[in-house]
């Protein structure tokens, strides 16, 4: 029997793999001076995001490399394993000048993996790459295992249109604010599960699968009001 952090009032629904991913999607062509906005394509859900920011006018770009990560006005950190995207980050010079870009004022959304990538500390003793600049101290892995992935509606606070529609797959929670500029945006049994500092977003769940699109919305509508500040400096080597 499988051991659930889930808090018993909160109503949820088992998340299906792929079911809201399997239908074939028109790839919208983006407007001329669209944000160009880019998903870390290292590791995780990449094609999801992508499908997502495209149905937002944003133009997409792939970040694999230096030269990917200097082309976009700002990114998205997606789920996956954050300590294969952090060690890969290291591996391909990464880590370093994407910190720049993030100090320059780069808007950054990241989910599940990304929000601890993003976190300044973790709640573990196990020491592993870290993007930080979000002040908050985060735990992974705090609902429980895969098979206690599960579907809710929450309540975010900066987002207008009702209740979000979100996944919760083997996601992480902040355990501590670190700093009275992050904002917590929405909880889940009392942890902020979407909190903002500044330019920077990150949930611990993944909006990107359930066809709600108002978390990427907000972040290419935050891309287009900062594209005259988030130049930074992308050093090669």
């Amino acid at each position: 029997m499988s051991t659930s952090f889930l808090p018993a009032r909160i109503a949820v629904s088992r998340w299906v793999p792929g079911e809201r991913l399997d239908a074939p999607e028109a790839d919208p062509a983006p407007v001329p001076g669209a944000p160009v906005v880019g998903v870390l394509a290292l590791q995780g859900d990449v094609l999801e995001h992508r499908r997502a920011l495209r149905r937002c006018g944003a133009e997409v770009v792939l970040v694999r490399d230096l030269d990917g990560l200097a082309g976009v006005d700002g990114l998205i950190l997606p789920g996956g394993e954050s300590t294969t995207i952090g060690k890969l980050l290291e591996r391909f010079g990464m880590l370093g000048p994407l910190r720049r870009r993030i100090d320059a004022g780069l808007p950054v959304l990241g989910t599940c993996a990304g929000m601890i990538l993003l976190s300044d500390e973790l709640d573990q003793d196990t020491v592993q790459p870290l993007v930080g600049g979000l002040a908050v101290r985060t735990r992974r892995n705090a609902f429980g295992r895969q098979r206690d992935s599960f579907d809710t509606r929450i309540e975010v606070s900066a987002l207008a249109g009702g209740p979000l529609d979100v996944s919760f797959i083997r996601a992480p929670r902040v355990e501590a604010v670190l700093d009275d500029d992050v904002e917590v945006l929405a909880e889940v049994g009392g942890y902020p599960v979407m909190v903002r500092q500044g330019h920077l977003l990150a949930t611990a769940f993944h909006p990107e699968v359930t066809g709600d699109d108002r978390v990427h919305h907000a972040l290419v509508e935050a891309v287009r009001a900062s594209r005259p500040h988030a130049d930074g400096g992308v050093a090669h080597g």
